[in-house]
């Protein structure tokens, strides 16, 4: 397949192409990945930067068709119409709370764990799509979460398929996009 990001995603300094490289698609082949390569994304996770090296993370993983149909009942039907096909989705959690104490930096901690699985994911050859599109309470519910866990988002993860096998609203949206300028997002001494 084409690197589409190669056209849209130009960066001010030299980055490893890698970061560029990875983008959000919404079609995907039916096609299992397999169990090394799945399991090398969580491996990245594990090694992420952890405040206090709590590793407050967690992801619930449906891999065969019988627990994808369980994350498919919490699924928006805006985000299902795209994702039935993706072969496996991680639901991404944190630990609020440990030994009666609050984790501050639970949330932070568990995006860089899920950055580095979505940048390995990238290396493998596969890709991924972030949703926030869920129904928290029926995941909750669904998969027996305690209230301690705050539910962050559902990732699906596979081989990228092709655009036309989307609705055609979904297909012009099948590109990947670009980024705010650094002098946006970037401050010196104050906002």
């Amino acid at each position: 397949m084409v690197n589409q990001a190669d056209s849209v995603r130009i960066t001010e300094f030299p980055i490893d192409p890698l970061f560029t490289n990875r983008w959000s698609p919404r079609s995907f082949l039916e096609k299992e990945v397999p169990n090394d390569i799945l399991l090398s994304l969580f491996e990245a996770a594990k090694w992420a930067a952890s405040a206090n090296n709590l590793q407050p993370w967690k992801f619930i993983i449906a891999r065969t068709e019988q627990v994808r149909k369980k994350f498919h009942s919490f699924i928006l039907p805006g985000n299902l119409v795209w994702c039935q096909k993706a072969p496996v989705f991680a639901l991404i959690l944190s630990e609020k709370t440990r030994d009666g104490k609050t984790i501050r930096t639970h949330a932070f901690d568990t995006g860089m764990a899920s950055a580095n699985l979505v940048l390995e994911a990238t290396n493998k050859g596969l890709v991924t799509h972030f949703m926030g599109g869920i129904n928290l309470k029926l995941a909750r519910e669904v998969l027996n979460i305690p209230e301690q866990y705050e539910i962050h988002a559902l990732l699906a993860i596979g081989y990228q398929g092709e655009k036309e096998s989307l609705p055609e609203d979904l297909q012009l949206r099948e590109k990947p996009s670009g980024r705010k300028e650094l002098n946006e997002i970037v401050f010196e001494g104050s906002l």
